[in-house]
C-alpha cells in the first residue's frame, strides 16, 4: 500500500509541476471564465432574467457559481490533454512497462488534475464579493469540499477519453462535444424548473447539474433562504456528486486497462 501511495503521488506531482511550467494554461484556464462571466453575467444583468431563477438574486450572482464550474472544466480538459501527449513523447509506454498498476496510474493522473482544478477553482472563490455573495467559513469549506469532488469526476472523464485517443485535435473535439453540453444542462446557465418539459428532464438525468445545486448551495450556505429555486435537497446532492465521481474514475480505469496500444 505505500508503495502503491508513492507511485500515485509521484504521477500527481508530476502533473502539478508540469501545469505549473505552462504559464499560458494557467492564465487561460482562468481568463477564459472570468471572460464569460463578464460578456454573459455583467453584459446581461439588466436584460436578462432565465424563467425560474431563485427571487433576491440577479443573472451575475446565479451565474457566478456555473462560473466556477466551469473554471474546473477548463482546467480538467487543459491537465489530461497531457495523456495524450505523454502517449506522443513516449512517456506514457515507459510508465506502463515499469511495475506500476493503471489503477495507480490513472488516480495519480486524476489526484493531480483534481489538485490543478481546485486551485484554480479557490483562487475564482475570491470574486464571490463582486458577485454580492458573502462567504462564512463554512460555506468556503462546503464549496471547496464539492469543487473538489466535481473536479475529480471531470477529470476522471478527461482521462476516460484521453486513454483512448491518439490526437489532441480529436481530444479537443470529443471533449468539448461533452463537457461543454453537460456543463450548459447542469443549470449553470439556466435553471431546470424554468426549462421546457423534456429539456428539464435531460437536466435532471444530468449528474453534473447535482454537483452544481451542491455548489450553489454551498456557496450560500450563509442564508439558505436565498435559493428557492427549486433546487435538488443537499442530502440528495452531496451522495449523487459524490457516486458520480466514483463511477467515473472507475470508467476511466477500465478504459485504461483495457487500452493495449499507446
Amino acid at each position: 500500500m505505500r508503495i502503491i501511495a508513492i507511485q500515485a503521488a509521484t504521477l500527481w506531482w508530476r502533473e502539478i509541476t508540469r501545469f505549473r511550467r505552462q504559464r499560458s494554461v494557467i492564465i487561460g484556464s482562468l481568463l477564459q471564465p472570468l471572460i464569460f462571466w463578464v460578456l454573459i453575467g455583467w453584459g446581461f444583468r439588466a436584460s436578462f432574467r432565465p424563467s425560474g431563477m431563485p427571487a433576491g438574486i440577479d443573472y451575475v450572482q446565479y451565474f457566478y457559481p456555473g462560473v466556477i464550474m466551469l473554471v474546473l472544466l477548463f482546467t480538467a480538459i487543459f491537465a489530461t490533454i497531457q495523456t495524450v501527449e505523454d502517449r506522443q513523447e513516449g512517456f506514457l509506454q515507459g510508465v506502463l512497462v515499469a511495475p506500476v498498476s493503471r489503477a495507480t496510474v490513472v488516480f495519480g493522473q486524476a489526484l493531480g488534475g483534481t489538485t490543478l482544478a481546485l486551485a484554480q477553482g479557490l483562487i475564482f472563490l475570491l470574486l464571490a464579493p463582486l458577485a454580492g455573495i458573502t462567504l462564512s467559513f463554512a460555506a468556503v469549506a462546503v464549496t471547496a469540499a464539492m469543487m473538489a469532488v466535481t473536479a475529480f469526476a471531470l477529470t476522471s472523464i478527461g482521462l476516460m477519453i484521453a486513454w483512448r485517443i491518439e490526437s489532441t485535435r480529436g481530444f479537443h473535439l470529443i471533449m468539448n462535444s461533452i463537457l461543454v453540453p453537460i456543463w450548459f444542462l447542469s443549470g449553470a446557465f439556466f435553471p431546470a424548473n424554468g426549462a421546457p418539459p423534456w429539456l428539464g428532464w435531460i437536466m435532471r438525468l444530468n449528474p453534473l447539474t447535482y454537483q452544481m445545486a451542491a455548489l450553489r448551495k454551498g456557496l450560500y450556505l450563509a442564508y439558505p433562504a436565498t435559493l428557492t429555486g427549486g433546487l435538488p435537497r443537499f442530502a440528495l446532492t452531496v451522495p449523487i456528486a459524490i457516486g458520480f465521481a466514483i463511477v467515473a474514475f472507475v470508467m476511466a480505469t477500465v478504459v485504461a486497462q483495457r487500452s493495449v496500444t499507446v
